[in-house]
This record gives C-alpha cells, structure tokens and sequence, in this order.
C-alpha cells in the first residue's frame, strides 16, 4: 500500500490568534475533539472531494515573536474566553511539536509597527529583497525536505502592511527580477514571501489585505512555475455580510444612499491597523466592493479603531440608509461581534485544503473559483457571495 500523504501548512505569522488558533484546530480535529464547523470544505455537498484530512498535516511557520503555539493560544484563551482548557491541553503536546518548525522570521525594511512587535532575537533582517527571498525560499525547502512533505501550502496570515505603490518593476517578471538585487524596497516583506513561496513550486494564499502575489510579475512567475495562488484579504465578518446584503437591495431595485460602517476591535491586528498607513490598506479592501454589488456608488464611510480591551473579538455596526418606492428613505442596522481568530481559522484550513487540491490538478496563476472566501478576490470582479459560492460549487464538482 502507499503511504498516507504528508502535506504542510506553512504559515506566514503563525504564532498570531489566526495561526494559533489555526494550529489548534487542526490538531483538535485530528484527534477527534472538535466538529469541522465554520469549515466550508466540510460540508456535506462536497463530501466527494478529495481534500486532504487533518491528521495529513505538518504545521511549520515563520514568526517574529518569540512564543510558541501553546503560549499564544494560552494567551488568547485568557484574554478572549474562547476554546477550553481541557482542549488547550489535550492539544499541547502536538502544539508544541509544530512550534520546533517555526522558524525566525525574514524582514527587510519593516515598518516601525511591525519592527516594534519583534522580540524574537533571531529574527534576520536582510540586505537586499533576493537575499529575503533566498533565507524564506530555504526555510520552506528544509520544512519540506526533513517531514518528507508531498505538498506544501503556505499562507500569509501575519499583520496588515502599509498600501504599497506599484511600478514598472512590476509589470514583468524580468523587471522584478533586474530590481530584487538592488537596495531599495521594490517589494513589501509580504510580496518576498509571495515570492519565496512561489518560486519554490509551493501553493500560496494572502489572507490579508497586503501586496502578497497581487502583481502582474508574480502571477507570471505563478505560472512559470506551475504554481496556484489565491487571496486576497479573508472575508469573516462586516464585509461578508455586505457581501450577502447589498445583493439584496440591487435585486428588490432598493436604491442605497449611503452605507456606513464603523468597525472597533483589539488583539494585535487591531494594534497595527491602529497606524494610519496600515489601517489605510484595510479600509481600501472593506470599501472597495460596494459599487462592483450595487451598479453604483453611494456615499460610504469605514472606520476601524482600535479598543484595546475588545482583544480578539471585533464589533461592527453599521447604518445603511435606502430609498425605496414614493421615495420613502427608510434605515437597515445591524450589529456584528465575533472573535476574530475563530472566525479565520477554519478558513486557514479550506484554503490550504483548496490551494492544495488545485495544484493536484495542476492549475497555476490566480484561482478565481475561491473568491467566496476573500474581500477583493484575485482574477475575477465578481463579489456577490451566492454567486462566488456557485462559482466554488461548479469549480469542485469538475
């Protein structure tokens, strides 16, 4: 009989509430102690498909924090009351074995929020974006190397970077490549990892709103190397139900006047998108598909703030106002509190199960079927939740 496949899951910030938590899950699920729910590839109607099981995967990383995965989900538990301490504990011993595979993390010219939070001596600071490269690229050969992997998934699910401007460098793969070795940032430290990941034949997904392989130079070398990438910026909570909502005002011929959205959490995330130019890329995303739902663009406003007491758990409320017949303007409310972490974790995993599947079936560039899961979905302009679940549906009965 052939052995059982071994697949990673590399991820990009794992000791964070998502990779915490991510790891958690995956651990619990293995050993039975939890259900797959708030897991999309669990349900039933793709019972089918050949999706990797837990038990299948090595959960390795880069962090700049020193911690581990216990810790930082010990932490969460404090600070949230979420999962149980019986859980945490049944989980630990497994938790702390995929906490030797996390590796210091590569930096190259962060910025002054993210060097802050860089407390793991080790973390290594790079020359140049190819010599970045060049220490992530060997890091996720040796992960796979030493577990014997069949596959690796790697996904970014660390802070939220600055917005980053494109340029010239970045229209080709010969120009990004004529640009890596000279001393000036021509890619963010989420773009290097991108890079890194592709380059080396591993399946990558951006869950946040960072650069990542969002380029025309990276989906060129994507399929130079027969390479499937996804993202971008998880969707799990305001955004997600605009997705669902604003659909329902163009489909009744509902006119809306303005949509406003106030958005308050805390955790880390909520630290970084404290900074101004961090908190800027995030709001470009959570804005970004009104008009493309509507047909149209009404006034909007998002907001994030950060409330260092909320920790994990993040609030919105928004206020939509809409006209409807007689020109009545009548008001929809509403008012969303999940935890952040518990929200994004069983995303982590359908995508790496997904990202993974696709590279079995040897696709490569941008998966445009997974854009029910993202907030600006690469490949496809389409951000009407039950048409990008349809768009899944079909894209897994192939």
């Amino acid at each position: 009989m052939p052995a059982p496949r071994r697949v990673g899951l590399w991820l990009v910030g794992a000791f964070g509430g998502v990779g915490s938590t991510t790891a958690l899950g995956l651990a619990a699920l293995a050993k039975g102690l939890t259900e797959p729910v708030g897991m999309v590839t669990a349900l039933p109607r793709f019972g089918a498909v050949d999706f990797d099981a837990p038990p299948a995967f090595v959960v390795g990383g880069h962090d700049i924090r020193q911690t581990s995965f216990s810790r930082s989900a010990a932490e969460l538990m404090a600070r949230s009351n979420v999962f149980s301490e019986s859980l945490l504990q049944a989980c630990a011993p497994q938790l702390e074995i995929w906490s030797a595979n996390v590796r210091p993390g590569v930096v190259y010219r962060p910025s002054s929020v993210i060097a802050a939070l860089a407390d793991r001596p080790d973390v290594r600071r790079a020359e140049t974006p190819r010599q970045a490269i060049a220490a992530i690229e060997q890091d996720l050969k040796f992960f796979a190397a030493e577990h014997r992997l069949d596959q690796v998934a790697v996904i970014n699910a660390s802070s939220t970077e600055p917005l980053f401007e494109l340029g010239g460098a970045h229209k080709t793969l010969n120009a990004l490549n004529t640009a890596l070795d000279r001393h000036e940032p021509v890619l963010p430290t989420s773009g290097l990892y991108a890079y890194a990941a592709i380059n080396a034949g591993f399946a990558y997904v951006n869950l946040t709103p960072s650069l990542g392989a969002t380029l025309p130079a990276l989906e060129e070398l994507s399929v130079a190397r027969k390479v499937p990438h996804a993202g971008q910026d998880a969707k799990t909570g305001e955004t997600l139900l605009k997705s669902v909502l604003a659909p329902m005002f163009a489909k009744r011929n509902l006119k809306v006047l303005s949509w406003v959205g106030h958005n308050i959490l805390g955790n880390r995330d909520g630290l970084v998108l404290n900074d101004p130019q961090n908190k800027a890329s995030k709001v470009s995303s959570k804005n970004a598909l009104l008009g493309e739902l509507l047909g149209y663009k009404p006034q909007s406003h998002v907001s994030i703030e950060y409330i260092e007491s909320l920790d994990d758990w993040k609030v919105a409320w928004d206020h939509i106002h809409f006209e409807g017949f007689l020109n009545t303007k009548m008001t929809l409310q509403f008012t969303w509190q999940g935890c952040d972490s518990i929200l994004a974790a069983p995303l982590v995993i359908d995508l790496a199960r997904l990202i993974l599947l696709a590279q079995r079936r040897g696709e490569s560039g941008s998966v445009s079927a997974l854009a029910s899961f993202f907030k600006s979905p690469l490949g496809v302009k389409e951000h009407d939740l039950a048409t990008q679940f349809a768009m899944l549906e079909a894209y897994l009965q192939r």
